[in-house]
């Protein structure tokens, strides 16, 4: 047997021990060069924007599970009492040598700041206060459960009616309804569900008021409070808009200290600004990230706040919107008013809806794009609103201040979207006692004329025909200001945001109307002297009968109505339309306020009967305008073939326009 060879195993060792360190010093050389271990730049609290018309919205999909963050991370936050903020991390410097354009350098420093965006981590929440939900599915009462609430103390009829004609609500009933109540979650089963980014940003609510009913004023505060995280509610600004109601001072300020100490603040302006004026000062006085601004007359749902927070949260150039539901002003129940749709106007600048598109109509808990806010809520960065120049102070009073922001915002780089997840209902006032204007002249129409004039490029013609002469004698004032913003922000053209955000609202609500379905007076045919006439009352008003002008085809204005292309009745290229609010026998008719959205106000004709039908209802549930020749009224009742009071003939008839009448009515009716 060989002996082994010491000298080769000493040589061979030796061999090894050198391979292998020469292998560690070059991989170690080559894993500390720049080409090999260069990461991608990483911005996760700064992204450049870009403006695309079909990119999704930015958003943590609801569907994954949350990462829970850790119990001493938990505690941390609540001892904070606020979300921790992402340090940015350090950006290089613009390098400016030789090779750079003057002109290209100034215009980059012209550029808005970077948008803000939290880290994509994909940490999540269940942000559900399920202990108050659970408490508030328990509580029982008057009101309670949004459910309706009615008097039947008649001793107080008198008192109801005479609160509801001062607040154009039954504010007496409000009195007897509990400010902390419950309402119905009557939100998507998926919102339910759905998680939001762990880490969002705080909020100032804004809420101004004028002359505001007290439970109605306290009961909003309360329900905000009641249904927000407190690590997200910073604070809640009321502005007082020079009211004169004794209890809005002194019993107000005690009740604010003894149920919202530090977080509810009043400021009570000097003299009356308006909507928009007191709105802006509100906004001067917050100091949260993100301002929300909400009327005074209003009930949080469950869980309305994160949905609003999320997009702002991952783009600071978002302003989002609450679905908006209904306070009833005679009985305030709480209920749906529609399930989405998407803002806009018409050329008289009424807000109007678009229907859903298609892409919005897959996942009815997502966000969805809007070209137009309602203008009373809404959620938007405090600093992209100042960064905006905030409200035009020009505006005065209320009037067109939806319509300036809308445009700024899609204009000037930003997004605007719906959060069907977070709702907020509303009072939408009933019949009212007429107040004194709080200016002298037209401010409203002067309004649309300064947004017309800053934003609306040659569009503004449009508004200005359909005004039939009331904008020519207006003065827009001082827009210098305005249009410097404009250029500041390199805004793009009215053009754009019409083929871009608003692209298919000309053909909803065209610019150039279409013709009427019928015209002229209308004459009732079981008592042919008489027509439809205003009996010149103003708006709000019950309207009858009235002798018929000789020639229906022409007659005065009091009886001069048009079966419109927006299928209302209306004073002929006015404003003024039937209207009809209750569903029982001998339902009056009102002359109200044109809305263009259908409800109250869809009319037909039927030409088989000349019958005059309200609402969409078929069959037996028709319901028909009818005469009553003894007293000169109008009512709506079911329809019978055999009561010639319930026909009627029109001056003209355009029967080319009636044949395609049930064609393309807009989804918004």
């Amino acid at each position: 047997m060989r002996r082994p060879n010491i000298k080769w195993l000493f040589k061979t060792a030796c061999l090894l021990v050198i391979a292998g360190t020469l292998f560690i010093l070059i991989t170690g050389y080559l894993s500390a060069s720049p080409y090999t271990n260069k990461l991608p730049i990483q911005r996760p609290n700064a992204v450049p924007y870009v403006q695309q018309a079909d990119k999704n919205l930015p958003m943590i999909d609801g569907d994954e599970e949350p990462v829970v963050p850790a119990p001493e991370e938990q505690n941390k936050r609540k001892h904070h009492n606020r979300p921790q903020k992402v340090p940015p991390m350090e950006q290089p410097q613009i390098r400016k040598d030789n090779n750079h354009n003057a002109d290209e350098l100034q215009h980059a420093e012209e550029q808005p700041e970077q948008q803000q965006l939290l880290p994509p981590n994909h940490v999540k929440k269940d942000w559900h206060d399920y202990t108050a939900m659970e408490r508030d599915s328990k509580r029982v009462g008057f009101g309670e459960q949004g459910k309706r609430a009615t008097n039947n103390d008649e001793s107080t009829k008198d008192m109801e009616r005479k609160m509801s004609l001062e607040n154009g609500f039954n504010a007496y009933l409000s009195d007897m309804i509990s400010v902390n109540r419950s309402v119905p979650d009557i939100r998507n089963k998926g919102c339910r569900k759905k998680h939001y980014a762990a880490e969002l940003l705080t909020v100032s609510v804004v809420i101004p008021y004028y002359n505001e009913h007290f439970s109605v004023l306290v009961r909003s505060v309360h329900s905000l409070v009641n249904r927000s995280p407190p690590e997200l509610l910073k604070e809640i600004i009321l502005v007082d808009d020079f009211s004169d109601r004794e209890y809005l001072f002194k019993q107000l300020d005690q009740y604010v200290a003894e149920n919202f100490p530090n977080l509810v603040q009043i400021i009570r302006l000097k003299k009356r600004t308006g909507l928009i004026g007191a709105r802006m000062a509100g906004a001067r006085k917050a100091t949260a990230e993100v301002l929300i601004f909400l009327d005074s007359h209003i009930e949080a749902n469950y869980n309305w706040l994160p949905p609003l927070l999320e997009p702002i949260t991952m783009n600071k150039r978002t302003a989002v919107c609450p679905f908006i539901d209904v306070i009833d002003h005679s009985n305030f129940e709480y209920r749906a008013q529609d399930e989405g749709a998407r803002g806009a106007f018409d050329w008289e600048f009424y807000y109007k809806r678009l229907p859903l598109l298609p892409e919005d109509l897959v996942d009815r808990t997502k966000p969805f794009k809007s070209p137009v806010m309602a203008g009373g809520l809404f959620a938007i960065s405090r600093e992209f609103f100042f960064e905006l120049g905030g409200y035009d102070e020009g505006l005065d009073i209320w009037g067109g201040e939806q319509y300036e922001l809308s445009f700024k915002i899609w204009m000037c780089g930003g997004e605007m979207y719906d959060a069907p997840c977070s709702r907020i209902a509303h009072i939408y006032r009933g019949p009212r006692n007429s107040a004194p204007s709080p200016r002298k002249g037209d401010y409203v129409h002067r309004n649309y004329k300064r947004v017309a004039e800053v934003w609306m490029d040659e569009y503004k013609n449009y508004l200005y025909e359909h005004g039939q002469g009331i904008y020519e004698g207006l003065d827009a004032g001082d827009l210098t200001k305005q249009k410097a913003i404009r250029k500041k922000l390199h805004c793009k053209s009215f053009k754009w945001f019409m083929e871009n955000v608003a692209f298919d609202l000309m053909k909803v609500y065209p610019a150039v109307e279409p013709a009427d379905y019928a015209y002229g007076g209308i004459q009732n045919v079981g008592a042919p002297t008489l027509c439809v006439d205003t009996l010149s009352k103003p708006r709000h008003s019950e309207i009858g009968l009235y002798p018929c002008h000789e020639d229906i085809k022409r007659p005065q204005r009091n009886q001069n109505w048009a079966l419109s292309w927006h299928r209302d009745l209306r004073l002929r290229r006015k404003l003024d339309c039937l209207d009809v609010q209750q569903t029982h026998k001998n339902a009056p008719v009102w002359l109200w306020d044109c809305h263009g959205q259908g409800g109250n106000q869809f009319w037909s004709y039927d030409r088989e009967h000349n019958w005059l039908v309200h609402g969409r209802n078929h069959g037996s549930n028709k319901r028909c305008l009818e005469a009553s020749p003894k007293n000169r009224k109008l009512y709506v009742n079911i329809c019978d073939e055999d009561n010639l009071n319930m026909q009627w003939r029109f001056g003209v008839v355009n029967n080319t326009a009636l044949d395609s009448f049930w064609d393309e009515i807009p989804a918004t009716h």
